[in-house]
């Protein structure tokens, strides 16, 4: 009897922690960029009652017999497979068209000079203080998300909707030019930097030519003449295009200031969910690196649109009522167990 309440009980225990997986899945049907979990078992311990044997002259052989103890937890994994299309038609909302994640983070990350610079190498790590699979720059200290809701702050920055910046690529010359219909997009992908308006820059007497900041730096003209790093271009129709360019119009100039850049984790499974749509890179996601949206396996963007949410909501529904009727089966067997043994109590008296 108390081997079969055993068994009961952690059979509640495992369809509990599915149901709970469940409810999560489906409370997250309208979540954007979100990956349900997905459950399975494994078999519990066994207590052999006959050992298994050969036979002999006299005596044929014999099975082994076992009485096991229920089930446990196998594993929680995450379904990575592409999201259903939403088109939002704004000119910052993009979407991953691959499986890649978009990288986020506090825009002080990097050097020592706070200029936010994280230096990277795709392909090229080594193991952290804890064991992580971690980018030599620390590629490991941003968030990784699913969800390309994106805007501009107060101070320029391109941020998310939990107002971490995002991080990309600027040009090799770490100018930013102004954009022409022509003009290839080169990015400088050996660093990361948070994606910001360009600091402004203008004549002042004399003429002269103009060039608009860095990142980091204000900008400057051929005079040496530079404004304030608050002083930021004026920009309107600030969009995203499918190569994750980010582009602004301020008068009759078009400029592009950034590329968004995309991070690619062999094994996505291995991410740690930490809220708020994001991940984290751990021990076992292999070598991850940042790269330009279409290289490598990280996939293209689609602009003016969001990944919908992976759940599934008629297959959560049915994998409810499972759950359901595993934990109604389990407390049977509770109560028919606990009825035997009072049972037999009763028989001693």
């Amino acid at each position: 009897m108390i081997r079969s309440m055993f068994a009961a009980v952690a059979g509640l225990r495992v369809h509990q922690n599915r149901l709970d997986v469940v409810s999560n899945n489906i409370a997250n049907v309208n979540t954007y960029g979100f990956k349900p979990g997905l459950v399975s078992f494994k078999e519990s311990i066994y207590q052999n009652t006959y050992n298994s044997g050969g036979g002999n002259n006299v005596y044929g052989g014999q099975n082994p017999s076992q009485v096991g103890y229920g089930a446990q937890l196998a594993g929680i994994t995450l379904d990575f497979g592409q999201g259903s299309y939403e088109p939002t038609g704004r000119g910052l909302d993009c979407m991953i068209n691959g499986t890649g994640f978009f990288l986020v983070g506090p825009k002080n990350l990097g050097a020592d000079d706070g200029s936010g610079i994280i230096n990277i190498a795709p392909g090229s790590q080594e193991g952290g203080a804890n064991g992580e699979n971690v980018n030599t720059s620390g590629l490991s200290a941003l968030s990784l998300t699913r969800v390309g809701r994106f805007f501009i702050d107060g101070d320029g920055y391109l941020v998310d909707e939990n107002r971490n910046v995002v991080y990309g690529f600027y040009q090799k010359d770490g100018i930013n030019h102004p954009a022409t219909g022509t003009e290839k997009f080169e990015a400088k992908t050996g660093v990361l930097v948070p994606l910001r308006v360009p600091a402004l820059s203008v004549e002042t007497g004399g003429g002269g030519t103009t060039t608009p900041g860095t990142p980091g730096t204000p900008g400057t003209n051929d005079k040496n003449e530079i404004h304030a790093d608050t002083e930021r271009l004026i920009l309107e129709g600030i969009s995203i295009d499918p190569n994750g360019v980010i582009t602004g119009t301020s008068g009759k100039t078009i400029y592009s200031f950034g590329q968004v850049a995309v991070c690619n984790v062999p094994n996505q499974e291995a991410l740690e969910k930490v809220g708020d749509s994001y991940y984290k890179i751990k021990g076992n996601t292999g070598t991850c690196g940042g790269y330009v949206p279409g290289e490598g396996s990280t996939g293209d963007l689609i602009t003016n649109a969001l990944e919908m949410s992976k759940t599934d909501l008629a297959q959560e529904i049915t994998n409810m009522i499972i759950a359901e009727r595993g934990l109604q089966a389990n407390s049977k067997m509770i109560t028919v167990s606990d009825e035997v043994l009072q049972e037999l109590i009763s028989m001693k008296r």
